[in-house]
């Protein structure tokens, strides 16, 4: 199981790993809430080629991922597949579907 600390470092992580090119044309706040004892609300605002990353409920977000704080933590370290886990039901997504399919190409691994 993931710590608290863990989870919460996926986020700045993943803000530093996006991949400019990929992200052409993307405005658009994306909230992350995780469930579970380490779980909790995060997000990420990409615009411009850019990413920053916060804590807390965004304002307006584009698009919404629901998962288990565990779940997301092994889609976002490569030990699951993130279509086998929205597919399997362990990933919900709310809001811009199409941006749920940029979101695997924006980032490069971890």
């Amino acid at each position: 199981m993931a710590t608290v600390q863990e989870i919460a470092q996926i986020f700045p992580a993943m803000a530093t790993r996006l991949i400019a090119d990929k992200a052409q044309g993307v405005n658009a706040t994306i909230q992350f809430n995780l469930s579970g004892d380490n779980g909790g609300m995060f997000w990420l605002k990409i615009a411009d080629g850019t990413c920053e990353a916060g804590e807390g409920a965004a304002e307006n977000p584009k698009m919404t991922l629901k998962a288990a704080a565990d779940d997301w933590y092994a889609v976002s370290t490569g030990k699951m597949n993130p279509m086998q886990a929205f597919m399997s039901g362990k990933i919900k997504i709310e809001g811009d579907m199409g941006m749920a399919m940029k979101l695997q190409t924006m980032f490069a691994q971890g």
